[in-house]
């Protein structure tokens, strides 16, 4: 599988385990009971393996990753020697760049001082906490096992050790008001972490709080009210020195963004290691983009790669009209913005969109769309508009 060397090349490792399943969660991950005899021993010796034959396959197009991200699932439910190997696997197949950015994704009650302290010696250069809320009832809703101290004691950590932060929030909990979010906002900025995201809770049906608001146990927020939430966390962030990047995602300076993510919303290459990951790499000479995905259950990924071949359970080649929408719809989120000429439409749409308050008019005239506070409120509906 080769790649164009001229773009930035970074690698995700999903790591599917999660202590308990949280009520909202819709994502690739397993509990215990879940993992039908797979381990998190057995995980990491396939994910290494993958690595292996990923880099085999690339070929001469194989070059150093600038960005690594360990999502999950809880990647800091594995041990952090553990992750220590994952790190070194990357490093022995790719390489690094650098001052590359490695990231890991935690719950703050997964991670002790001392594991943290592996971590960064190790190269790890950035922890995503998974703070969520700071209201007790909140993260009781959602089913989250830490408590707000908890977050506390890992952020401090984190800094002590020289560890870049990032704070994940959600927004629109059944039952959350606008004096809770409000509250949640001010203890994330009081921890002084470098990034702040803030993402709206979708309930999605197949999820056990589907489930709940079917049966009419709990009701959701009302889009007004996570309109309103949204415009709080926007003038609360911005009033505490943070800037907006991408629709949910703030920061203190721009050495603080989440660089494996821009690499996303900007079409660069990356491959996915672990069970469910996706992977990407753009269109290189005689080749069409391509994205693919692996098989989703642990058992069955080490399986594939017990026989030696990549566990890939679908794929995609894309057209140039294809990555052309994706682009739009991908970098319209960003600050920066996005080219009025890529865009693709005609002057009286950008205009109606300018009239109706969503793209900044000043900016357009100089030849960039960007996208106004409402406009971010209404960030699918101007994607529409413009594909």
């Amino acid at each position: 599988m080769t790649a164009a060397k001229t773009r930035d090349f970074g690698v995700y490792v999903h790591v599917p385990f999660c202590a308990v399943r949280c009520g909202y969660c819709d994502f690739n991950t397993y509990a215990p009971g879940e993992l039908g005899g797979a381990t998190p021993a057995g995980y990491v010796e396939a994910a290494l393996r993958e690595m292996e034959i990923a880099g085999a396959s690339m070929g001469d197009s194989a070059r150093p990753a600038s960005t690594v991200f360990f999502g999950g699932g809880t990647p800091t439910l594995l041990p952090a020697d553990a992750m220590v190997r994952l790190l070194g696997g990357i490093q022995q197949v790719w390489g690094l760049v650098p001052g590359a950015e490695v990231t890991t994704e935690a719950n703050p009650d997964s991670v002790t001082r001392d594991s943290l302290a592996m971590l960064a010696a190790a190269g790890f250069t950035r922890v995503s906490f998974g703070m969520q809320s700071a209201v007790p009832q909140v993260l009781a809703t959602l089913e989250r096992t830490h408590n707000p101290d908890n977050v506390v004691r890992a952020v401090q950590w984190a800094h002590e050790l020289g560890l870049a932060t990032s704070l994940d929030l959600i927004y629109g909990t059944p039952g959350e008001s606008l004096a809770d979010w409000q509250t949640s906002l001010e203890t994330a900025v009081a921890l002084n972490p470098g990034h702040i995201s803030a993402y709206a809770l979708v309930i999605e049906p197949g999820t056990r709080m589907g489930a709940q608001l079917r049966r009419g146990e709990i009701a959701a927020v009302d889009l007004d009210t996570q309109a309103d939430m949204y415009e709080a966390a926007d003038a609360a962030l911005s009033a505490a020195g943070y800037s907006w990047y991408e629709v949910s995602n703030w920061s203190k300076t721009a050495d603080e963004r989440c660089r494996h993510n821009i690499a996303y919303w900007t079409s660069e290459d990356w491959w996915g290691i672990g069970p469910g990951a996706h992977s990407y790499l753009g269109p290189s000479v005689g080749q069409a983009a391509k994205r693919w995905w692996n098989v989703k259950h642990p058992r069955a990924y080490a399986d594939v790669l017990a026989r030696g071949e990549l566990p890939i359970g679908g794929e995609e080649e894309l057209t140039p009209a294809d990555t052309a929408l994706e682009s739009v719809m991908l970098r319209i989120r960003l600050a920066e913005g996005l080219p009025a000429a890529d865009a693709q439409a005609p002057p009286a749409t950008i205009a109606k969109l300018i009239a109706e308050g969503l793209l900044d008019g000043a900016a357009a005239v100089a030849g960039t769309l960007r996208l106004t506070l409402r406009g971010r409120l209404l960030a699918d509906h101007v994607v529409r508009e413009l594909t």
